[in-house]
């Protein structure tokens, strides 16, 4: 059953703002989601501007197919396989691309996907459920350390090897099919926890962003993104974990500076290698006013870069 499929899109006019949308411009929302930048993208482009939209999810796809204009595109695709969908499209090139990355609120509330352990339901946690191993099936064949290197890897979680541990023993009485059995196990391996989050949630986030394969996707995305842009063609990405953002300010901060030279060669300053790309101000969070009205954006950064 579903519990709730109330979508707040975080730093919607930010996010936008930056993309600086050209009314006869050519856009790709990487994420699509619920659709809150897409619409608000689609109010700023003119009658010759363009939006391709895509998202593995089936139920945003649902959604995205209810928009009926003519400029919008909506490709069932993960953001990893942004040169394919662009090409479904048939655009080769973009003045912008916007990633909002993480589970939506609709996916994390929706009992039966087996994001939350607030919800007893299979566990599942696929973002695309059409397709690819459930955390369920992929719980049942891992071995000991695949698990530890898991929930410790995503999860930064210290008490990783106990947890997996538990799991292993655990399987061989009974298989381990639901979120209420993964989180019964992970709360007797965690000792220490800090006030207010619960024992299972760092497992949760990990075997979420494994079973997604999430961080792969991202920066395999990146670079893509990268190829599309037109010269200042920009890339707007929101993130809501370390681990994310981590990747995008690298990807950024690697491209806006240009490559080392040995010293004292001889060349003019014409001759110097350029950065490919520039970084558009400092990272983003919500305001205090955001947060408070939607306590999900609190952990959201936002970061800009154009294409040189």
């Amino acid at each position: 059953m579903i519990q709730g499929s109330a979508h707040v899109t975080v730093l919607l006019e930010e996010a936008v703002e930056m993309l600086s949308v050209k009314p006869g411009g050519t856009y790709i929302d990487a994420t699509f989601g619920r659709g809150g930048h897409s619409r608000r993208i689609l109010s700023s482009l003119g009658e010759g501007g363009h939006l391709v939209a895509l998202d593995r999810d089936p139920q945003a796809i649902a959604v995205g197919a209810q928009i009926a204009d003519s400029r919008f595109h909506l490709v069932h695709r993960a953001f990893g396989e942004l040169s394919e969908a662009a090409s479904e499209a048939g655009i080769t090139a973009v003045d912008g691309i916007l990633f909002d990355i993480g589970v939506s609120s609709p996916q994390i509330d929706d009992g039966e996907r087996g994001f939350s352990f607030r919800y007893d339901a299979p566990l599942d946690m696929r973002m695309d459920t059409t397709r690819g191993e459930t955390a369920a099936e992929w719980l049942a064949r891992a071995d000991e350390k695949e698990i530890t290197e898991v929930i410790r890897n995503y999860g930064e979680e210290r008490f990783a090897f106990q947890i997996a541990k538990k799991v292993v023993a655990a399987r061989v009485e009974q298989a381990i099919v639901t979120t209420g059995q993964f989180a019964t196990l992970v709360r007797s391996a965690v000792r220490t926890r800090e006030p207010g989050q619960d024992q299972a949630t760092r497992s949760f986030q990990a075997l979420r962003i494994h079973t997604n394969q999430e961080l792969r996707q991202l920066e395999i995305a990146l670079p893509q993104a990268f190829d599309l842009l037109k010269p200042g063609g920009r890339l707007v990405v929101i993130s809501f974990h370390s681990l994310e953002d981590r990747i995008v300010k690298n990807f950024m901060r690697q491209l806006s500076t240009a490559d080392a030279l040995p010293k004292n060669l001889p060349l003019r300053a014409d001759q110097l290698p350029k950065p490919k790309m520039q970084l558009l101000g400092k990272a983003v969070k919500p305001s205090a006013t955001e947060v408070a009205h939607n306590p999900r954006a609190r952990s959201a950064v936002m970061r800009v870069a154009e294409k040189l």
